[in-house]
């Protein structure tokens, strides 16, 4: 898959129109399985995953990840007990007590603590591995042609999970790693308080044995439906029937 990689990176960028990079996701056992990556000091998950949307190659461990609960999702430290128990949560005002906030944070999966020492992230035109997650940033119309792509040659229904609350860390990255499966989410606290994402974009996140099945739907979607879809024709046709009818109506009003 390794030598695809490039071409599924430009399948995505060119049929979707992306403006950054689709970003190929690793978990590491030891963070020397890699070499080239920035360890950026003191940075939370969302905030590499922007930096590899940007081009850059970067790599998180315990040492850097600033992030207390996407250290625990990747297991890479325990939760701190005011995150545990809610209270940080209500305090932030993301929950009205922090008995809604701890049954938010008892909901979350996690990676086994110690099982994976770092997380590298690079655009996926440039991954020198196989990615366990693909992870795109993007508005919310590109993200559905994802999961449509997903979906083009088995058909069924796409099912969602958050919590609105690590949606990166956990929604678009562990959880596609550990069920296999696509997963979307609405953005959260944190991604958009701490990086570029745009009121109108969100996050998708699909494992990396689904990629080449993702690759083939868009190039299917990107020859109809896609381009349909985007010129509005039903829309373009509605809108002069409305402007008809509404010139008619003046013209009746104006003769009587």
């Amino acid at each position: 898959m390794i030598s695809n990689l490039r071409e599924a990176a430009g399948t995505l960028k060119s049929v979707l129109g992306l403006t950054s990079e689709p970003v190929a996701v690793k978990f590491l056992t030891d963070a020397q399985q890699v070499s080239g990556y920035e360890a950026l000091p003191n940075r939370r998950y969302c905030q590499m995953i922007m930096q590899a949307r940007r081009g850059q190659k970067v790599i998180l461990t315990a040492e850097n990840i600033a992030c207390p609960a996407a250290a625990a999702a990747f297991g890479f430290k325990p939760l701190p007990p005011k995150l545990a128990s809610g209270e940080m949560l209500a305090a932030f005002g993301i929950f009205g007590s922090p008995e809604a906030g701890k049954a938010t944070v008892d909901s979350m999966r996690r990676l086994k603590q110690g099982e994976y020492a770092a997380v590298a992230l690079s655009p996926l035109e440039k991954a020198d591995y196989e990615p366990d997650v693909v992870v795109v940033e993007a508005a919310i119309e590109q993200l559905m042609w994802i999961a449509l792509a997903a979906r083009y040659e088995t058909g069924g229904r796409a099912e969602f999970t958050t919590a609105i609350l690590q949606a990166t860390c956990e929604d678009t990255t562990v959880l596609p790693f550990l069920t296999g499966e696509l997963n979307a989410t609405l953005g959260c606290y944190g991604c958009r308080e701490a990086t570029d994402m745009g009121s109108e974009e969100t996050v998708i996140g699909f494992p990396g044995g689904l990629l080449d099945a993702v690759v083939r739907g868009l190039h299917e979607l990107g020859r109809k439906a896609l381009p349909r879809v985007r010129a509005k024709g039903a829309y373009q046709r509605l809108a002069g029937c409305v402007v008809g009818d509404t010139n008619e109506t003046t013209r009746s009003a104006s003769s009587t």
